[in-house]
């Protein structure tokens, strides 16, 4: 079975939900452009409200390494998201501050894209159209890469199951799919969840 992010929590309301769901990750933007930014203050309210069983993935774009490092250490996040432009030189560095798993996503387009994810040095990787774009990517590049992988971009309870069975992902992550009018829907959280676990990889 894949494992379950849900992104972009914003709300006590949402770790409510996620508490009864139990997905293995979800995840706190820190990108101030996106509207489902969070302050360092407001995930650790947010991340002490979490059952803690269940991971928390901090999203960063190409943002200061030690400021990244510091809210990892502080346990504000189990994981790191790298979402920009970070090369391998920003991942050693980061490294050398912090022993959180580093996840690093790739935007899949072409062949060229997919060869760029298996050698990523991060620990984990995750395939996606844009910055939350809410697009999906070309599953038949995806097909490419052999390595684990979270797959993200335009997910929802319409598409994932044959995502699931077609690429078979270690992990699928959502934002936008389990949104309605801009905030988390409880009910299409669950029904995410249920789909996913409900689908053989």
């Amino acid at each position: 079975m894949s494992a379950i992010k849900l992104c972009g929590m914003t709300r006590l309301a949402d770790i409510e939900s996620v508490n009864g769901i139990r997905p293995e990750f979800i995840g706190f933007v820190f990108w101030k452009p996106s509207k489902r930014y969070v302050t360092p203050e407001a995930a650790a309210e947010l991340k002490a409200a979490l059952r803690p069983e269940i991971e928390a993935v901090g999203v960063f774009v190409d943002e200061d390494v030690k400021a990244v490092a510091a809210l990892a250490e502080r346990g504000i996040i189990d994981r790191i998201q790298l979402h920009g432009e970070e090369d391998e030189d920003y991942i050693r560095r980061l490294r050398e501050l912090t022993d959180k798993p580093i996840l690093q996503a790739i935007r899949i387009v072409t062949m060229e894209d997919a060869e760029r994810a298996e050698r990523s040095a991060a620990d984990h990787i995750l395939l996606d159209s844009g910055k939350g774009g809410g697009k999906t990517i070309d599953w038949a590049v995806a097909e490419k890469i052999s390595r684990p992988y979270f797959l993200a971009g335009g997910l929802n309870t319409e598409n994932v199951e044959a995502a699931v069975k077609r690429l078979h992902p270690y992990a699928v992550d959502v934002s936008s799919g389990i949104e309605t009018d801009g905030k988390k829907d409880p009910v299409k959280m669950r029904s995410f969840a249920d789909i996913v676990r409900s689908t053989d990889r």
